[in-house]
């Protein structure tokens, strides 16, 4: 029997300059499954997303999602992209399925995988290497107490023109050092930010906070808590006070603000390879939620 993607509407022109087009898995012209495709609305059209891919059942376990991904990448390729990116969750939701991240900012912090479900094993079979996933914590009732001698306090504005400007140039440094070219990287880190933090320091919903220890300005922490759940945008402890247990500080002080605010979880992202990141935050009851991966096309 022969698996094939038929289409299911035409090529798809999007107000965001993105195209994308909805594609039928077929086995001997019998429907089994379905697959969208599309662009990067940062990236550009030489990146494409493999937005969502589900094969149903009887037919899963034979190979069919498989089949599907790879003629995804030739209608890539056909596309002239260069790079495809899928988002897969962690747990084992569906087998042979995949759905595109929500959201707008991806990886603002770093770490590195855990063990994950069906569609993850397919990808990583595929060659598609993990960039940077979700994680995220369900929060109580009573905000943590941060260590004596520590206490945050909102960014200042002579603070925030360079905190923003160094914050931007490392989330580009992030993207280039895991495949992504400068001129990409450097564009996504501008219209990530711009989109984010589009009154500065006075953005609605963005909380920009300074962690200080006895006085002494040893952090800072970029928490958002619009939306259902708060997300941490960055956490950084200062380079000369590291390895003293600011990092988990800035954390408690993440969550502490987040149920201030009425939420009743937070989430962030962890760029792959900081595996004393991932420590931290799995220390502190964070699990992983969704893994975002890509894959060169040659």
């Amino acid at each position: 029997m022969t698996t094939t993607l038929r289409p299911a509407e035409p090529l798809q022109q999007n107000p965001d300059g993105t195209r994308s087009r909805r594609y039928r898995v077929c086995v001997n012209s019998r429907p089994v499954g379905r697959v969208h495709i599309g662009t990067h609305p940062v990236f550009g059209d030489a990146v494409a997303r493999i937005m969502s891919l589900r094969i149903e059942e009887p037919d899963r376990r034979r190979g069919r999602g498989t089949v599907a991904a790879l003629a995804a990448e030739e209608i890539a390729r056909g596309w002239g992209c260069r790079r495809i990116e899928v988002t897969v969750p962690a747990e084992a939701e569906a087998e042979a399925e995949a759905s595109d991240e929500a959201g707008g900012a991806e990886g603002r912090a770093a770490g590195s995988v855990a063990l994950a479900g069906p569609a993850f094993r397919l990808a990583t079979a595929l060659g598609y290497v993990v960039r940077n996933y979700s994680m995220e914590k369900a929060l109580g009732d009573v905000p943590p107490a941060l260590p004596e001698g520590s206490r945050g306090r909102p960014m200042t504005d002579a603070e925030f023109g360079p905190w923003s400007a160094r914050s931007e140039a490392e989330y580009a440094r992030d993207w280039i050092e895991r495949g992504v070219p400068e001129t990409e990287a450097r564009a996504k880190a501008a219209k990530d930010h711009a989109a984010l933090l589009p009154d500065g320091r006075d953005s609605e919903g963005m909380l920009l906070s300074v962690l200080e220890h006895e006085g002494t300005s040893v952090g800072t922490l970029w928490l958002a808590v619009r939306g259902e759940q708060a997300y941490v945008f960055d956490v950084e402890a200062d380079a000369a006070h590291r390895g003293r247990g600011y990092g988990r500080s800035l954390m408690l002080l993440a969550e502490a603000q987040s149920i201030a605010a009425g939420k009743r979880a937070v989430g962030l992202n962890v760029f792959a390879g900081n595996t004393p990141a991932e420590r931290l935050y799995i220390s502190l009851g964070y699990g992983t939620r969704r893994y975002a991966m890509y894959k060169h096309l040659l």
